[in-house]
């Protein structure tokens, strides 16, 4: 079992352990299409989520990453179109917990990274799994791989690691 220990931006001397394999024995229910590694290459939350806190995960995972040290870049996005609420939103509406301020994203990488957290899993899962609803909405309203359709929810999919190239 791994120690990790987190001294970023938003967290200081916050320690958590491997208990699983990297990207393997994730809940029955949950099935991500891309990994934390794919989302990055792919561009995702502008390119700034992960700028302060690339010594927690794999050195790999930022070969190609499109990455925004200053501040949020749109451009960067697959769909080059801004599909995030900004983490204030976020925190205001109770959907971050304590232990990853940074919010689903970084709870991810955790989880794929083999850290697990029961209830916290369970909550987070139960999410990700109600976006679904926004992949049944671009197949209604989209042609198949239409890509220039509805770019700002296929986005939205890209940062819940749903491939939204492939709707």
């Amino acid at each position: 079992m791994k120690r990790v220990i987190v001294n970023d931006k938003m967290q200081q001397g916050y320690a958590y352990y491997l208990t699983a394999p990297m990207g393997k024995k994730f809940g029955p229910e949950f099935k991500p299409e891309l990994t934390p590694k794919e989302m990055l290459r792919l561009g995702v939350f502008g390119g700034k989520y992960m700028t302060d806190c690339r010594r927690e995960f794999p050195r790999g995972w930022f070969t190609k990453a499109k990455l925004s040290p200053k501040k949020k870049n749109p451009l960067l996005n697959y769909f080059k179109v801004d599909a995030s609420l900004p983490l204030r939103a976020w925190q205001d509406k109770g959907w971050i917990y304590p232990d990853d301020p940074r919010g689903w994203f970084q709870w991810y990488c955790r989880y794929y990274m083999g850290r697990r957290i029961p209830a916290e899993d369970d909550r987070q899962i139960r999410r990700w799994k109600a976006i679904k609803r926004h992949v049944m909405a671009v197949k209604k309203n989209c042609r198949p791989k239409d890509l220039d359709c509805r770019r700002k929810q296929r986005q939205a999919l890209l940062h819940w690691a749903y491939d939204a190239r492939k709707i």
